[in-house]
C-alpha cells in the first residue's frame, strides 16, 4: 500500500502552526554544533515529558475506578511510554509501528487480556500501521485523552526544520494531531478505528484547569535532565578562535593543545553517544517487562526475556555512567553538581550484591564478598556510587573472560572505610587499549570501560580515594577510600 506524503503532514506541523507553541526563536543558519546541542535538548526534554506524563496521570487518577473499561486513551509512536502497571490496565494504548507496504492488520496484547473483538472494551496495548514513506514516520510523539485533560506531544522538528520538543494542552491542537492519525487508520481501515472513535467522543479533549498545566511544567522542569555543557564549551571555543583571529596577538587567549582539543570532540562524541544508546535499550527494556508480565509463557521464554531485561539494564547502566563521568570531567570542581550526604552501606550493599552476582555469573567469574558484622556510615553520593562500584565490577569480571575470581574486602581504615576488589584470573589476564582519551577496549572480548584516570577522577568527585597495583599478568588490586560518618 503506498501513501502520497501530500496528503499526510507530521504532527509537529500541526503544532508548528499554533503561535503559542513556539515562543523562542531558532538561530538562523545554526552550525552543526548548535543543531547537535538542539537535538540532546529536544530528546533529553522528551524524556522528562514522558516522566512528568506519567506523575501527571497518577496524580490525577480518580480514585475507585474500575480496570475493565479504559478510563483514558493514549496514542504513542514508535513504542509504549508508560510503564506503571496500574495506567497500563486503566488505559488503552494505541502504539503506532513502522510495517511493511503490504500490511495486514493485527494486534497483541498485554498480560491477562483476553482476545476479543473490535468491540471489546477490556484495555488492551493495539498495534497500529506507519507506513515507511509516511513523514509521520520520522517523529516520536504521544497524544493523550483523558477526562481531566488533553495532551498532544511531539519529539520531532520546529518550524525552521531543526530538531524540537513540542506540546499542547490546547483542545483543538489535540484534536487535530487525532485527525491526523485518524487519516491513516482510514486508509488502511483499520478494524479498531471503530472503537477508538468511540473513545475519542467519550474523552473529547476539553480545556484542562490551570493546576494541570501548571503541574505538568513543574514536572517537566524537575525531571528535565541537565543539557552536556560540553558542546556549549566546544561551541563558545570555535567562536572565541574566530574573534581571536582578528584580535592583536597580545589580546589573544592562550590556545588549547591538540590534547585539548582530542579529549573535547571524545567528551561531546561519547555524551552524544551514551544517549543514543539508552534510548533505544530504554525501549527494548521496557517492552520485555510487559512481556514478561504474561503469565502463560513457558519457563524458558521467561529466562530469555529476564536474560534481555539485565542485559538491557546493564548497558543503560555502563551508558549512564560514561555519561556522568565525561560531565564531571568537564566541570570544573565549583560546578561540580554531586552531592555528599550519608549512606547506609547496609542498604546498598543488600540491594547491589546480587545484582554483582548474576553480573560475575554470566561470565563464569567466581565473586566473594567479605562483609564485617557491622557496616558504618559513609559521605558519598548513593545513586552514582553504586554506579560505580557495579562498574568497577563489570570491568573485572569482563577482564576475566576465561573464568576466574574476584575477593571483596571491606574494612575500616581510620577515618576511612577501606574496599579492596583482587582479581585473580584462571589465565593470562585480558589486556586493555586505551580507545581514544576517556575510554578502555579490551580487544578480545569487545568490552569498554571507563579508563582509570577518568574512574579516579569519579571516586575523588565522591569525597573517596582510587588506588590501583598490578598483581601480575593474572589479576589487579583496585582499592576504594570512602570517608566515614
Amino acid at each position: 500500500m503506498m501513501v502520497s506524503e501530500a496528503l499526510l503532514e507530521k504532527l509537529s506541523d500541526i503544532l508548528n502552526r499554533d503561535p503559542g507553541v513556539n515562543l523562542i526563536p531558532s538561530p538562523s543558519q545554526p552550525t552543526q554544533i548548535e543543531v547537535e546541542q538542539q537535538r540532546l535538548k529536544a530528546q533529553g526534554q522528551w524524556v522528562s515529558a514522558i516522566a512528568s506524563l506519567e506523575t501527571l496521570l497518577l496524580l490525577t487518577d480518580q480514585e475507585g475506578t474500575s480496570e475493565e473499561t479504559p478510563q483514558g486513551l493514549i496514542l504513542s509512536a514508535p513504542t509504549p511510554i508508560l510503564c506503571h502497571p496500574h495506567l497500563t490496565k486503566t488505559l488503552h494504548r494505541g502504539i503506532f509501528t513502522l510495517q511493511h507496504p503490504h500490511y495486514r492488520w493485527q494486534q497483541f496484547q498485554l498480560t491477562g487480556v483476553s482476545e476479543g473483538t473490535e468491540d471489546n472494551n477490556s484495555p488492551k496495548l493495539t498495534e497500529l500501521p506507519i507506513f515507511p514513506q509516511d513523514p509521520l514516520a520520522t517523529e516520536q510523539f504521544c497524544l493523550v485523552l483523558t477526562p481531566k485533560f488533553p495532551l498532544l506531544m511531539v519529539l520531532g522538528e520546529d518550524s525552521l526544520g531543526l530538531p524540537a520538543f513540542q506540546f499542547s494542552f490546547a483542545p483543538d491542537m489535540v484534536t487535530q494531531g487525532w485527525l491526523s492519525l485518524r487519516s491513516r487508520l482510514k486508509l488502511v481501515n483499520h478494524p479498531q478505528l471503530a472503537y477508538l472513535d468511540q473513545l475519542v467522543e467519550q474523552f473529547t479533549p476539553v480545556t484542562p484547569s490551570y493546576q494541570v498545566v501548571t503541574e505538568f511544567t513543574r514536572l517537566l522542569l524537575h525531571y528535565c535532565p541537565q543539557i552536556p555543557p560540553i558542546i556549549t564549551r566546544k561551541n563558545s571555543y570555535i567562536q572565541d578562535l574566530q574573534e581571536n583571529h582578528h584580535q592583536p596577538q597580545s589580546r589573544q587567549q592562550k590556545p588549547l593543545t591538540a590534547s585539548q582539543v582530542e579529549e573535547t570532540t571524545d567528551i561531546a562524541l561519547l555524551q552524544a553517544l551514551s544517549h543514543e544508546i539508552r534510548t533505544p535499550l530504554t525501549s527494548i527494556r521496557t517492552m520485555t517487562r510487559l512481556l514478561l508480565r504474561n503469565k502463560d509463557l513457558q519457563p524458558k521464554m521467561t529466562r530469555l526475556l529476564e536474560n534481555i531485561d539485565q542485559e538491557c539494564s546493564e548497558q543503560i547502566n555502563r551508558m549512564e555512567l560514561i555519561f556522568k563521568a565525561t560531565e564531571l570531567k568537564s566541570k570544573s570542581d565549583q560546578d561540580c553538581s554531586v552531592e555528599l550526604v550519608k549512606i547506609s552501606l547496609d542498604s546498598l550493599f543488600h540491594q547491589s550484591i546480587p545484582r554483582w552476582k548474576k553480573q560475575a555469573q554470566r561470565r563464569n567469574v567466581d565473586l566473594e564478598i567479605g562483609l564485617p558484622k557491622k557496616l558504618p556510615q559513609v559521605v558519598s553520593d548513593p545513586g552514582m556510587l553504586d554506579q560505580v562500584l557495579t562498574g568497577l565490577i563489570e570491568k573485572c569480571t569482563r577482564s576475566l573472560a576465561g573464568g576466574g575470581e574476584i575477593k571483596v574486602q571491606i574494612t575500616t581504615a581510620g577515618h576511612q572505610l577501606k574496599l579492596q576488589f583482587q582479581t585473580e584470573s584462571h589465565r593470562e589476564h585480558n589486556p586493555f587499549k586505551a580507545l581514544g582519551q576517556l575510554l578502555l577496549l579490551q580487544p578480545e572480548t569487545g568490552s569498554v570501560s571507563l579508563n582509570l584516570d577518568v574512574t579516579k577522577n569519579l571516586f575523588n568527585r565522591l569525597g573517596g580515594k582510587l588506588i590501583v597495583r598490578q598483581r601480575s599478568q593474572q589479576g589487579e588490586i583496585f582499592t576504594i577510600f570512602l570517608p566515614l560518618n
